[in-house]
């Protein structure tokens, strides 16, 4: 792109080495040049450069198999450095999700506990002995008489009952 000037030789004049890098090539051969181009001017005239529309569309990039390898070893590592990250994030929103999840069931049972006791309470209010007898009284009921007890399976109702004994009632037909 740029053009050439009289009397000026654009070549290199050093040879390179072939073990360095693309890029520390490219920018000393553009340094050289550049010596060369400044070395070439003629006094304190300004240089002018006429733009030229150039049709590159049919060139074909020539492959570089070392930076291809440079971009896969590249591409590995950020997939790696990306599949680590995103471990690292779901467990820490994992941590936080169970978090949440312990703090909810936590009031759970501190809510169960409460209704625990509340329903212990109101049983041990309705049990109360001498709240039964009371309504037993307000409904006319009285202690029963001797005899006035019949048990169907034959046991005598006054006698005292052992734990072997005690059956579940049946029905009793009250005439």
């Amino acid at each position: 792109m740029a053009t050439m000037m009289a009397g000026m030789d654009m070549t290199v004049a050093a040879p390179r080495k072939v073990s360095r890098t693309r890029a520390e090539s490219l920018a000393e051969r553009n340094r050289e040049l550049f010596e060369l181009q400044h070395r070439a001017r003629r006094g304190p005239t300004p240089e002018v450069f006429f733009t030229k529309h150039l049709d590159n569309s049919r060139i074909v990039k020539q492959d570089d198999p070392e930076r291809r390898k440079e971009m896969r070893s590249f591409a590995v590592a950020m997939t790696v450095l990306f599949a680590l990250v995103m471990v690292f994030v779901w467990q820490h929103f994992s941590a936080i999700e169970i978090g949440y999840k312990i703090e909810a069931q936590k009031t759970q049972v501190e809510q169960l506990r409460e209704e625990n006791r509340q329903l212990r309470l109101n049983e041990a209010q309705l049990t109360d002995p001498g709240r039964i007898d009371k309504i037993a009284k307000q409904l006319g009921l009285d202690q029963p008489q001797p005899g006035q007890v019949v048990r169907t399976d034959g046991m005598d109702a006054n006698a005292p009952a052992s734990v072997a004994e005690v059956s579940t009632p049946a029905p009793a037909n009250v005439n």
